[in-house]
């Protein structure tokens, strides 16, 4: 096994196994271990949709980790709540370890945007159109406030088809605003990740993760991947670029997604994921099986007394039938997002979960 202490006090990262790239590991931190690989679910708002914290930290699902979003608490409640109610752990009632995400893909993806300049982003609330100003300094203060275990640095998100010209401009802001971001203020044993863009350039991403690891972060995510590029693209940058990021480090890959881009992504080397994928499918009817996907509305599972997936152990398998959960969805009736929900995250968290195992047994020791 070898133990690497990351640059912030009580954050450390265990290596205990590989196979090929993957890897297997523990991202300890003060508020607990993280085995790795794993899936973070996302609380955008304060809350994993439909999900109470008991039921995400209960078996099966078993959350070491889960997300908040700098954007949309910064708007709603906003930090003279959070200032009031202790930060984002006390609100949620989750004593486990938070990430949160810096706000950049959600100004530059969602937010009317106003003006980017090379210190920040001036836009307008998706909610109420009020004016807003991020900027490094911003986005630190606003998960100081909230008081996540690991803080994302502010970045610029290209879209997919971005031109060479929009990309370099993107990394060179994601550089200078990494840089200003590991010099704020942040909360007593908060830990920061970097981000590397690039697009789906070998050479760019390459030289970007050149100039963000020099800055010597806790752990580094790749950003800008899931953007509008192409599968095929997506999986050549992550095979490419992924192990070549510091092994003593976590790996994060950023909003993506399915449960084959989380098998892709831990073959290429990366260590933690995140995405909206197994909550909202889960509210639109998709629901993932071992045996593929089961879009609950369709007419077929009218009468169909069996589980969603009789090898999964989750609630609603034991306890419900396909077709009392299409007559939930089509009445609209707010138990059908929870119980889809449930079986959704549990059936990400024990993917990723038989990946490791088979790491840790078909793997060589760290």
């Amino acid at each position: 096994m070898l133990l690497t202490q990351l640059p912030t006090p009580g954050f450390s990262f265990e290596l205990i196994a590989t196979l090929g790239h993957a890897r297997a590991g523990i991202l300890h931190t003060p508020r607990g271990d993280i085995l790795t690989p794993v899936f973070m679910p996302v609380g955008t708002a304060g809350t994993v949709k439909a999900m109470t914290a008991d039921e995400l930290r209960a078996d099966p699902i078993d959350a070491r980790i889960i997300l908040g979003n700098t954007y949309h608490l910064y708007l709603r409640p906003g930090l003279d709540v959070m200032n009031a109610v202790g930060g984002l752990h006390a609100f949620a009632a989750w004593d486990r370890p938070i990430l949160t995400d810096s706000g950049g893909f959600q100004v530059f993806s969602l937010a009317a945007i106003n003006e980017v300049d090379d210190d920040g982003v001036t836009f307008r609330s998706h909610i109420d159109g009020s004016k807003h100003r991020l900027t490094p300094e911003v986005s630190m203060l606003i998960q100081k406030t909230l008081g996540s275990d690991i803080a994302m640095c502010f970045d610029q998100c290209p879209p997919g088809d971005a031109n060479d010209e929009a990309q370099e401009v993107a990394m060179a802001r994601t550089t200078a605003w990494a840089k200003r971001c590991r010099v704020a203020e942040r909360a007593d044993g908060q830990a920061l990740f970097g981000i590397v863009q690039g697009g789906i350039s070998r050479e760019r991403r390459m030289r970007h993760a050149e100039q963000i690891t020099a800055l010597d972060f806790d752990g580094y995510a790749l950003g800008g991947l899931a953007v509008g590029e192409a599968v095929e693209d997506t999986y050549r940058v992550l095979d490419e670029v992924a192990h070549t990021l510091p092994a003593t480090h976590p790996r994060y890959l950023m909003g993506v997604g399915t449960p084959q881009d989380l098998e892709r992504g831990i073959a290429a080397g990366i260590d933690m994921f995140d995405c909206v994928m197994p909550t909202r499918n889960a509210r639109n009817g998709y629901l993932f099986t071992s045996q593929g996907r089961v879009n609950i509305p369709n007419a077929a599972h009218k009468t169909d007394r069996g589980p969603i997936d009789p090898e999964c152990p989750c609630a609603t398998c034991r306890t419900h039938s396909r077709a009392y959960l299409r007559h939930l969805y089509q009445a609209k009736e707010i138990l059908y997002a929870r119980l889809a929900t449930l079986h959704n995250l549990t059936f990400y968290a024990r993917h990723v979960r038989r990946i490791r195992d088979r790491i840790l047994a078909e793997g060589t020791r760290a």
